[in-house]
């Protein structure tokens, strides 16, 4: 029988158990934090559409993150030929799409969603990086409290 290892991990909200090989190489970071390399994607609640990408680097740093799908169903990432290479890109199902999310300390109703750097996951290679959508005229972050969720999409691939 072939037994994973597991690793524990601390972050802001609890320690969580994680199987070693669930980890996510950004070989290029996250925008303003490009020295930090490795992430998890943790489960905060089942069936939620908010997970915690977390830093296996530095336990502090810790995102907020969704599958922005659960609340658009038009959103769209375009990927350069470049961004395509990094990932190592075989078949566009195999791409996770996450955005952050940021909650003003004191004022949860005016959450956000950002839609202008989403990160995205090759869910098959492990691998991810953060791509910068500077399409004129989209909006680059919307209110949590405008949208409403999409609870039967179901096409998008999870880790």
């Amino acid at each position: 029988m072939d037994q994973t290892e597991q690793k524990k991990v601390d972050t802001r909200l609890g320690q969580f158990i994680l199987e070693e090989d669930k980890s996510i190489h950004f070989p290029r970071g996250l925008i303003g934090m490009e020295r930090f390399k490795e992430f998890a994607l943790l489960q905060i609640k089942p069936d939620s559409p908010f997970l915690l990408l977390q830093s296996l680097d530095d336990s502090r740093l810790g995102l907020l993150v969704a599958d922005p799908f659960s609340f658009i169903r038009e959103f769209e990432v375009r990927l350069s030929s470049v961004e395509e290479n990094v990932l190592q890109v075989e078949d566009k199902k195999d791409l996770a799409i996450m955005v952050t999310v940021s909650i003003p300390s004191g004022n949860p109703e005016s959450a956000t969603l950002n839609l202008s750097g989403p990160i995205v996951i090759n869910s098959k290679k492990k691998l991810g990086l953060q791509s910068v959508q500077a399409e004129p005229g989209t909006r680059s972050r919307v209110l949590l409290s405008e949208l409403k969720s999409v609870p039967d999409h179901s096409d998008i691939t999870h880790l």
